[in-house]
């Protein structure tokens, strides 16, 4: 059997692997890639979880991924990642019109939501239009990192947008250190 050669970014390292055709692209090989691509992840990055038409994006720091897995499977897999690390935490987005799909229309969507609530992990989710996620993720693009995990799901407006806020301090953290910090006092050598 021929081997292929893949190459990772591992901690600041590129690992060379030799993998045999029979063995690439398994479920093993997308969530060993998955782990490193957010490992190298921190705040204010986002990670979409992507149904199979979801667009290729060229602009650079823009990472794509394929999972052999649907989305609930993939979801459940990033959010087990997500929770075994201090550094971040998600918060997660989805497409509003996904309520508003029924099963006549798309066939599988029902089940598709039950799966969702288990691999969703507890975690709430915000529900905003299509269009302005693509948006948000367009206007984070130009920034920070983003990891598109593109899934063989095919239902619509499926796709799972997540981004990442710091895991050890939050809004109500930060609201309360702004309020111990005097007003800013005019600078004596600027006239006034």
């Amino acid at each position: 059997m021929p081997l292929g050669r893949i190459l990772f970014r591992c901690s600041g390292w590129i690992v060379l692997a030799l993998v045999g055709c029979a063995g690439f692209g398994d479920s093993n090989t997308w969530r060993w890639e998955l782990r490193n691509n957010i490992a190298r992840l921190g705040a204010r990055n986002w990670i979409v979880v992507a149904e199979a038409s979801f667009p290729a994006h060229s602009r650079k720091g823009v990472e794509q991924s394929i999972s052999t897995s649907e989305i609930p499977a993939t979801l459940d897999e990033v959010l087990r990642i997500l929770e075994t690390t201090e550094r971040v935490e998600p918060r997660i987005f989805t497409a509003r019109e996904l309520r508003y799909i029924d099963n006549d229309q798309a066939p599988g969507i029902d089940e598709f939501r039950a799966q969702m609530d288990s691999a969703l992990h507890g975690h709430s989710t915000t529900q905003i239009d299509y269009q302005s996620l693509l948006a948000l993720l367009e206007d984070a693009e130009k920034t920070f990192d983003v990891l598109i995990v593109r899934t063989p799901s095919t239902l619509p407006y499926t796709s799972v947008f997540i981004e990442l806020r710091p895991g050890y301090w939050d809004a109500d953290a930060e609201r309360q250190l702004r309020q111990r910090i005097p007003a800013a006092t005019p600078n004596p050598l600027t006239p006034p």
